[in-house]
């Protein structure tokens, strides 16, 4: 879901950059407000232009904020001489946030290479697929185990299981009788991904957006132990209740499945036996579960615990460098999350976001702080439907909800947690969305209007989950 693919004419892919700088423009010459810098109001006009350009993904997103930072670079908006303005836009480069999910990618891509992401997903859909539910919940706990480990959400759901989904949906008998499961598999395997992409700050790439605004804007470290401690117990609560509400709405039948075990079978029988590569892989993914878990405890930041993983992967010869920096995804994350998070810090260090923060907070000032909470979370929720991404919507909206709701008085930890597991639940509202939800209705098996009835009903369930059960769970660990 980059945008900017080669196919599309460059001349079109500039038209559709347009409306990006017509806005740019017109914040840019707009009165600056008081209390906020000029450069801090130039930073505000960048900053929307490239957060439009993001939506409607005329190039791709690297791309993008690239040339947003040039900009303001260029224009002075980050400092009086062009060495000063370098030095300023490199900040985000050098955030520990960043470099968390440049080493999260490089360990994902040898998850991919070895082939071990593929054996766990199918020895987990062999093990549990004893009939259409077990199928199910055999790719919820592949979505599980590999969540952690992998922050492209498009490529453990599109790249690892969606193949995987499809390979058995065209196992099960004739295209009449599989339609009705391939349907239900096809449902649960899309939203499973957006739910486990809530549960880890690991688990999706523009996660730590969330966190890093958590810090700059309310001064609350949200890092990977605590986001995994908000979201297990309604997390793993979706993940056990989610089949069961699909076998509701779409009515599988019962079928044999034994075919679709076979294959899963015979499938994981030509990967052969787990060769030392994968093994040494294995057991360095579930140190860094073990010390990303216990952070508080042994005080090794997240990020150095990451780039302990890719040292014992390069040292042990599991993996080779030359491999791993081919992963592309690192790199491409580098440049636009350390882009964002440099133009984030600059919008707050120069008011901008106490500008905003005070003017819309001054709306919900009226409600009582647990209800200024919900709303404002419900809100951003289903702002999705106006977005075609979950990175543009977590850029353009998360930091601006959470600091209207500090401002309306709301619990800062539990507004927090609301916007960052939403983040990734609201992307169950519509087919584009993101990339893996995306793949899977590419697999043809729904209709627009089945998926748009489905996904509805779908944020109705994730609200009486994560409130009616992360409510209370979130009140026993004291955050509210």
């Amino acid at each position: 879901m980059n945008g900017g693919t080669s196919d599309t004419p460059l001349e079109a892919r500039w038209l559709r950059l347009i409306p990006s700088l017509v806005l740019g423009l017109a914040i840019w010459i707009a009165p600056v407000p008081q209390g906020v810098a000029p450069e801090g109001w130039h930073t505000l006009a960048v900053f929307a232009a490239t957060i439009l350009g993001l939506l409607l993904r005329p190039f791709a997103m690297a791309s993008i904020v690239l040339l947003g930072i040039l900009v303001l670079i260029v224009t002075g908006a980050l400092g009086p001489t062009s060495k000063d303005a370098l030095q300023t836009a490199l900040t985000g480069f050098a955030d520990t946030t960043v470099w968390l999910v440049v080493a999260a990618f490089l360990i994902a891509g040898a998850v991919v290479r070895t082939g071990l992401g593929r054996r766990i997903a199918l020895g987990l859909v062999h093990k549990l697929g004893r009939s259409e539910r077990g199928l199910a919940y055999g790719i919820g706990a592949a979505e599980l185990v590999l969540a952690p480990v992998i922050p492209s959400n498009t490529a453990r759901g599109g790249g690892i299981l969606a193949p995987i989904v499809d390979s058995l949906c065209r196992s099960l008998g004739s295209e009449e009788e599989r339609a009705g499961v391939s349907r239900y598999l096809v449902a649960c395997g899309a939203h499973f991904n957006l739910v486990t992409a809530a549960m880890f700050l690991t688990a999706m790439a523009a996660n730590p957006l969330v966190s890093e605004a958590a810090e700059t804007i309310a001064g609350v470290q949200f890092g990977w132990a605590k986001w995994a401690l908000g979201s297990i117990v309604p997390g793993l609560a979706a993940i056990a209740l989610l089949p069961l509400l699909m076998e509701r709405l779409v009515k599988p039948p019962k079928l044999d499945v034994s075919a679709a075990r076979a294959t899963a079978e015979a499938e994981l029988a030509a990967l052969g036996p787990m060769d030392r590569a994968e093994k040494i892989l294995l057991a360095t993914l579930g140190l860094l579960l073990l010390l990303w878990a216990t952070g508080p405890l042994h005080g090794l930041h997240t990020t150095v615990v990451a780039l302990l993983g890719i040292a014992v992967l390069l040292f042990t010869g599991a993996q080779r460098w030359r491999d791993m920096a081919g992963t592309w995804g690192a790199w491409d994350a580098l440049v636009w999350l350390g882009g964002l998070v440099m133009m984030a810090d600059h919008l707050r260090e120069t008011g901008v976001i106490d500008w905003f923060a005070n003017g819309a907070g001054a709306y919900a000032s009226g409600l009582a702080p647990l209800s200024a909470a919900l709303i404002l979370a419900a809100v951003y929720f289903y702002s999705m439907y106006g977005f075609s991404m979950l990175t543009g919507h977590i850029t353009a909206m998360a930091g601006a909800f959470i600091a209207v709701a500090l401002a309306a008085g709301a619990p800062p930890l539990l507004s927090i947690a609301l916007i960052a597991y939403f983040s990734n639940l609201c992307g169950c509202l519509t087919h584009y969305s993101t990339g893996p939800v995306v793949i899977y209705f590419g697999l043809g098996y729904h209709s627009v209007p089945d998926w748009f009835r489905i996904g509805f009903v779908v944020s109705l369930f994730h609200m009486v989950v994560w409130l009616g059960i992360g409510l209370p769970w979130w009140k026993l660990i004291g955050w509210w």
